[in-house]
């Protein structure tokens, strides 16, 4: 029952992300045309899609898609049995929660790279094949600033971006979970940092009491 919990959170996050997704894909016009202010200018939905990683960033090769999606794959089980590895020990009850929010955002990313460019055939044109190269359909934008970087900046110069990104729930939820580790890390690992002080101190008593025994 206790993996159920955390991993029923991850699947969670990946239900309401696809939900989101697909009523994103079906109901709204991709990319301008149908965008819809939520609060002013600053906060909208806007339907785009993602042919990478995180920010738009790629692989510069023909296979480029292909490798980052096997990669997201191996990352998918490798962060379940950590997962799975954290329970078991009865970590910090939040770190457990982050680490499944994380999980639940990996797989709804790779959802989309591994079955979109065949269900929405969103693949990009020169694909070698629509499965594994689907691009992640995003819909939340923070205008805070857009414009037009100088080539001279690396990764993103020569382009006309936004300065915040548009996300999706996974991307959402891999970042408030990453976020909230990196707050609270002193008080997820502390049970875990003396525990372990503990245990050095009855090592260090009992190599003290054997080394007595032996001069005696």
């Amino acid at each position: 029952m206790k993996y159920l919990k955390y991993f029923g959170i991850a699947l969670l996050v990946i239900t309401i992300d696809q939900a989101v997704k697909m009523i994103v894909h079906y109901q709204m016009d991709f990319g301008t045309p149908g965008q819809i202010k939520v609060f002013g200018d600053w906060f909208k939905l806007h339907y785009t899609t993602n042919p990478g990683m995180a920010f738009g960033m790629q692989i510069g090769s023909e296979y480029g898609k292909l490798i980052l999606t096997s990669f997201r794959l191996v990352a998918m089980f490798g962060i379940g049995y950590y997962l799975y590895h954290i329970i078991k020990k009865q970590m910090h009850v939040g770190y457990i929660i982050c680490i499944s929010m994380i999980l639940g955002g990996a797989i709804g990313n790779l959802i989309d790279s591994i079955f979109y460019g065949v269900w929405f055939g969103n693949a990009p044109y020169n694909a070698p094949s629509p499965w594994f190269h689907g691009q992640v359909i995003d819909m939340f934008y923070i205008d805070i600033w857009e414009g037009y970087i100088p080539e001279w900046v690396p990764l993103w110069g020569g382009s006309y971006t936004a300065l915040w990104p548009i996300f999706n729930i996974a991307d959402a939820s891999i970042f408030v979970g990453v976020a909230i580790i990196l707050i609270f890390q002193g008080r997820f690992f502390q049970e875990e940092v003396v525990a372990k002080t503990e245990k050095e101190e009855e090592d260090e008593i009992q190599k003290q009491f054997i080394a007595g025994e032996e001069t005696e």
